[in-house]
């Protein structure tokens, strides 16, 4: 077992499904230059990899876009439009992980998010939350990661001005995620 490996109590080395029911993908953006309003995707799917050396390990996960919810109907369908994420043409977004490391004290998650077609480089700040059995006999995995992105730099870049100065919606995001996933089991 490697160092990295030794320094996470209860490492397990395996593929696990990401357990959607267990987990959240979440995100925060100021409205109105004022306030913070929260949304989350109730539909996302994925596959994490725990290499034998922990800094192999690896992510892979697709969210149904049109799965948004940040509790108003009405806000959620000019989301899901062509201002935003244009779900017709690209209903999912991807990332693919191209990289884990060490970064002073934390976990760095490299890899490519995916929205509307455009692709681009971000890290995830990672941590690992635990490994261990499940009430069913399985095994169980958790991770907290947060990033920031822009999302002009993925082509959301709708915004209406408001009175006084400012926009309606800010370009920075920051994206959270709480997963727990499922040890698949050998076949």
């Amino acid at each position: 077992m490697s160092t990295t490996a030794t320094e996470i109590p209860g490492y397990v080395a395996g593929t696990w499904t990401i357990d959607p029911v267990h987990s959240e993908v979440s995100f925060v953006v100021r409205h109105m230059m004022v306030s913070k309003v929260r949304g989350r995707f109730d539909k996302f799917e994925g596959t994490i990899v725990t290499a034998d050396e922990p800094l192999q390990s690896s992510v892979n996960a697709t969210v149904d876009l049109s799965s948004v919810n940040t509790g108003a109907p009405d806000r959620d369908n000019h989301i899901r439009s062509a201002d935003f994420f244009e779900v017709e043409s690209h209903p999912t977004m991807t990332f693919r992980s191209t990289g884990l490391r060490r970064g002073g004290g934390d976990f760095l998650l490299d890899g490519e998010l995916t929205i509307r077609g455009t692709t681009r480089p971000v890290t995830l700040k990672l941590e690992v939350n635990g490994f261990g059995p499940d009430a069913y006999g399985g095994t169980r995995v958790g991770f907290s990661a947060t990033t920031e992105i822009n999302r002009n730099d993925f082509g959301v870049s709708y915004n209406g001005p408001i009175p006084g100065g400012g926009v309606a919606v800010s370009e920075k995001v920051t994206v959270n995620l709480e997963i727990e996933g499922v040890l698949d089991k050998p076949e």
